[in-house]
């Protein structure tokens, strides 16, 4: 039997990310999922902990929100007016998000993200916009910018020069580079926008202070890129975990269970030039019904089912469990930040032969790991397990 091979795109895959570069023990495609574990088209079983590089916040095929796809496909997937789901869904949103007066819908983190900006162009009248962290590849327009979560570039090919020269990317807590900038530049910045550090998410409260009184004192707009962060770290993201609230954010992976949509949202009065068509920001495919059918019920699960105390307790004993076999093989190997998103830290070398290793052992790690509502205790035993014998391995 032929076996299933990537997309032919470019670069023989549809993402990046996903690309597999640890073959042969990495696995090329999955073609199924179910609760916390994946099969690849040979047949293998893994427990999985990228969880489609975190979207899957309940678990790959969870009941409840498939249910809910079946009904409304029932009844239709996109129509020419609007569907009653993008109020309802919207109404649900800003009732569990702090700071979200109100919200839009589009299909992914990029578009999102490239909408808040026109948004915070538009009504502070100003073309500077400052980033922190990964912003998408839509997003990475300046100089020395994330073009991946794990990779900067001096260049931008692609990005005309006099763009560019408007999107200025600054590190993770570099409050000096960041002082220097509004000392010159300030009165020109419409928008910080910001993405938390995973490994420094359990300390972030303070910076994240600081970027609000930043912008405030200069007249800048705060956002905040809760791609991964949001209805995972807490279920509003940053704004809940920090209590610190940005004037606009963006949501997207862990609200609809895989689903493909993403949220903008913010405060009325700065979203308001989208009510007055100063700017216009469209798409044929927001009003989906299918994934504000999931998005529903993912978040109504999420707030229901007590998700996030439940991704904090299992990831806490994962990350607990790995850092403690790390350190009695004498592995270089660690697990830092919040335990629902913590990140592999260690030498690259140690990593990928710390995943090679996984992946024969039957687990799908990612060098962000994701846990899921679906992973239960006995999951995390086998896991734990099947790690002790990597480090074994690798140690050897």
């Amino acid at each position: 039997m032929a076996r299933a091979r990537p997309g032919r795109d470019a670069g023989g895959v549809e993402h990046e990310l996903k690309a597999p570069t640890l073959l042969p023990e990495e696995p090329e495609v999955i073609v199924r999922g179910r609760g916390c574990r994946v099969w690849d088209d040979r047949g293998r079983e893994l427990i999985d902990y990228r969880c489609a590089l975190g979207p899957v916040t309940l678990g790959y095929a969870d009941p409840t929100v498939d249910a809910a796809i079946r009904t409304q496909l029932d009844d239709g997937i996109l129509f020419g007016h609007p569907h009653p789901l993008e109020t309802t869904t919207a109404e649900l949103f800003c009732a569990l998000v702090p700071g979200a007066e109100a919200a839009r819908f589009l299909k992914t983190g990029g578009e999102a993200l490239a909408a808040v900006i026109r948004i915070a162009r538009a009504h502070t009248g100003r073309d500077r916009v400052v980033q922190i962290g990964y912003n998408g590849w839509l997003n990475s327009l300046a100089a020395g910018a994330r073009v991946l979560p794990g990779a900067t570039s001096d260049a931008v090919p692609g990005v005309p020069a006099a763009l560019a020269a408007l999107h200025h990317a600054v590190d993770w807590e570099d409050r000096s580079a960041l002082d220097r900038l509004f000392l010159t530049r300030g009165s020109e910045i419409a928008v910080i926008l910001v993405a938390a550090d995973y490994p420094s998410i359990p300390e972030a409260a303070d910076f994240y202070r600081y970027l609000r009184d930043l912008a405030d004192r200069h007249g800048t707009l705060l956002a905040y890129d809760e791609m991964v962060t949001g209805f995972r770290v807490a279920i509003g993201g940053m704004a809940e975990a920090t209590g610190v609230l940005p004037d606009l954010a963006v949501f997207g992976k862990g609200i609809a269970n895989g689903m493909p949509l993403s949220v903008y949202s913010g405060r009325r009065e700065v979203l308001g030039v989208l009510d007055r068509g100063d700017v216009v920001v469209t798409s044929t495919y927001g009003g989906e019904t299918l994934s504000l059918a999931a998005a529903t019920a993912t978040m109504t699960a999420i707030r229901d089912r007590d998700v996030i105390a439940r991704l904090h307790t299992t990831g806490t004993r994962l990350q607990i469990g790995m850092n403690e076999l790390f350190a009695r093989g004498g592995s270089g190997l660690r697990l830092v930040g919040h335990p629902a998103c913590p990140q592999f830290v260690g030498s690259d070398a140690e990593i990928r032969t710390f995943l090679r290793a996984s992946f024969r052992q039957g687990l799908s790690f990612y060098r962000v790991v994701y846990v899921n509502a679906a992973h239960a205790a006995a999951d995390i035993d086998e896991t734990l397990r099947r790690v002790e014998r990597v480090v074994q391995e690798t140690a050897a």
